[in-house]
């Protein structure tokens, strides 16, 4: 294989985890605040979907990258009585059940089966603790999570503890709409997993004129006032990028993701410097990142790593970790069997079809190379098993997904792009 010598530009959507947090913290503040090339995928559409059912208004006009989106911010919570329908948009279940519970009125949530199935307990009882009444939704077993619903006089702040060992999106929902509450906030969250996602809440709130402040041990405090109207561009999403230098790498060739650099508020982008071990070169500029092949056909493998900080790409580098030159470890991952799918269990499922070796446990799993055979992917209507797979099907035949659809979730156009790239 030759490395060519002229990087591709890969053209990956805006991030979810800012559109997400944006679109509410917009909605909070008291004016309109232009969001500059969202993504538009599944999730994010419900997240918006999700607003506008409570009252926000959210407009679409012509951007310079697309569709910008204009949101009319309300300055408060939600008032009335409403139902917002989650998809499978795990942070439409986390954030905006807490945004209604900052306004007055019964609001209640469902969401497709899937979600229904995530954890939603640790919220349910911030949610309580704070002031509000959390009702199970027809056909729910009370407090087990979605369908569920909020009755509220708004909520009053104080003195929080937050159970975030499993997922930092119930601290996150807390979070984010602490300045509507009626006094101060301060959170403690033990057991805290994938601080990078709280980083980026912390960074936004800012951005839109809250006051988030983390003490010395750890507790966070907001206080209270609102926010104001910002606008924003949204940055490429680090996640999704992980496919396209994940593929650089494999095919040997390079591969450029312009408006992803150095400053990114996103910790996925340290899946960048994971792909360093592996051979692969990698260049983190200002404004872009560039992922160039090994040049030797296959991977460096030998290492353990742990991806606890940033287990969305975890997925990324094991389905690639059959093409090394000896075993690969990823530790620290036990939170990712909460999401969309057992993602450790899939993964090993998976790998195991195509005919690698693997072992796995409660947090880690190891990839010991070897050759592969074609298989049908059971994605599991999770976006990143595709994509990540897909991946791997650039140097194994006959990989086929049993769901290839199930990117829209992050990556409508996920199939088409990957065409363009590597054909």
């Amino acid at each position: 294989m030759s490395t060519s010598t002229e990087p591709a530009l890969a053209r990956i959507p805006g991030s979810k985890s800012i559109t997400n947090r944006a679109l509410l913290l917009a909605a909070a503040a008291d004016g309109p605040s232009l969001l500059k090339a969202p993504l538009v995928s599944d999730d994010t559409v419900a997240f918006r979907d999700g607003l506008a059912a409570l009252g926000v208004e959210i407009t679409e006009q012509a951007g310079a990258d697309g569709v910008d989106w204009l949101v009319h911010g309300i300055g408060r919570g939600p008032r009335g009585r409403a139902s917002v329908w989650c998809a499978d948009a795990g942070t439409a279940a986390r954030f905006l059940p807490v945004f209604a519970a900052t306004g007055a009125g019964e609001f209640a949530f469902d969401a497709s089966e899937q979600l229904r199935a995530r954890p939603l307990r640790p919220l349910i009882e911030a949610i309580e603790a704070l002031g509000a009444q959390v009702l199970p939704g027809e056909g729910a077993a009370e407090g087990s999570g979605l369908p569920l619903r909020v009755r509220t006089a708004g909520l009053r702040g104080g003195e929080l503890v937050v159970d975030s060992s499993t997922s930092s999106q119930y601290l996150t929902g807390i979070l984010l709409s602490a300045p509507l509450m009626g006094r101060p906030l301060t959170v403690r969250a033990p057991g805290l997993v994938s601080r990078p996602y709280l980083d980026i809440t912390l960074a936004l709130m800012r951005h839109f004129g809250g006051d988030p402040a983390v003490g010395p041990d750890g507790r966070i405090r907001v206080g209270t006032g609102g926010y104001r109207a910002r606008d924003l561009r949204i940055e490429p999403d680090a996640s999704t990028a992980s496919y396209a230098f994940a593929a650089a790498a494999v095919t040997n060739r390079s591969v450029t993701v312009p408006g992803l650099g150095s400053g990114s508020l996103q910790g996925d982008l340290r899946f960048a410097e994971v792909l360093r071990l592996t051979g692969a070169q990698v260049e983190i500029g200002p404004d872009a990142i560039t992922a160039t092949g090994t040049g030797m056909g296959t991977l460096r493998g030998g290492f353990e790593v742990d991806m606890g900080d940033i287990s969305d790409t975890f997925m990324t580098l094991a389905a690639i970790a059959p093409l090394a030159d000896a075993p690969i470890t990823i530790r620290g991952i036990g939170h990712a069997r909460l999401k969309e799918s057992d993602r450790i269990a899939a993964m090993a499922t998976n790998l195991r079809a195509l005919g690698a070796e693997v072992a796995d446990g409660p947090d880690w799993i190891t990839i010991t190379p070897g050759p592969l055979r074609p298989a049908e992917i059971a994605c599991h209507r999770d976006h990143r098993i595709a994509m990540s797979f897909s991946v791997l099907g650039l140097r194994t035949p006959g990989i086929t997904l049993d769901d290839p659809a199930c990117v829209s979730k992050t990556f409508p156009q996920f199939h088409q792009e990957f065409a363009r790239l590597f054909g």
